[in-house]
């Protein structure tokens, strides 16, 4: 991680924060339910709005982050233990969890794919796999834009890519895409998959 972006994080993303990603990400993280895993907590955000979730288990590899979250950890309504590790290598066992949530969080990951197959081998057959991703824009202008910028964009905000297609990632290792809801002219979306079939 870069030495300032964690530290600022929440200053830098307050105005979007309370304009509208509160409202998306109450109504996107309220639909995980059970056993609930979190992929790049970060400081927390979510953490206040796991209604109905009987426990989450939280992904952070950023030190940082992690103690910087401590506080919306305690306004969690459920109990929330924050794991030091990668999306790419998680420590769970298969069929573990009921619910898999990770907002603002793909963009930065070095092996996407290989992370969301880690989502499919530790979620359980029908887990709700519930995302909140800034994404590739599918608009000539914009793709070229979010192309020109995101080397310098990667290096100020901790590997970040705006040109990243998690969408079209998804789709890929064969997470069912139930619903997409699309925000900011396309440049943010909400996905509302399901892994494999219950039983």
């Amino acid at each position: 991680m870069g030495k300032w972006f964690p530290h600022l994080y929440d200053t830098v993303m307050k105005p979007l924060e309370k304009r509208k990603f509160k409202r998306i990400r109450i109504k996107l993280v309220e639909q995980a339910t059970g056993k609930v895993m979190e992929i790049g907590s970060g400081t927390g955000v979510n953490f206040p709005y796991y209604r109905n979730a009987v426990s989450v288990d939280a992904i952070e590899p950023d030190s940082v982050m992690r103690e910087r979250s401590q506080k919306n950890r305690a306004q969690s309504p459920a109990p929330i233990q924050i794991w030091n590790t990668d999306a790419e290598q998680l420590p769970f066992g298969d069929d573990t969890f009921d619910s898999v949530v990770a907002t603002l969080v793909f963009c930065t990951i070095p092996n996407p794919i290989k992370a969301l197959e880690e989502v499919k081998r530790v979620a359980k057959p029908g887990a709700a796999i519930l995302l909140f991703e800034h994404v590739r824009v599918d608009q000539p202008v914009m793709e070229k834009a979010q192309d020109v910028l995101t080397p310098l964009w990667k290096h100020i905000c901790d590997g970040c890519h705006l040109n990243r297609d998690t969408l079209a990632s998804v789709r890929q290792t064969g997470i069912e895409v139930n619903s997409v809801e699309s925000f900011y002219k396309g440049v943010f979306i909400t996905v509302s998959g399901t892994w494999g079939q219950a039983p």
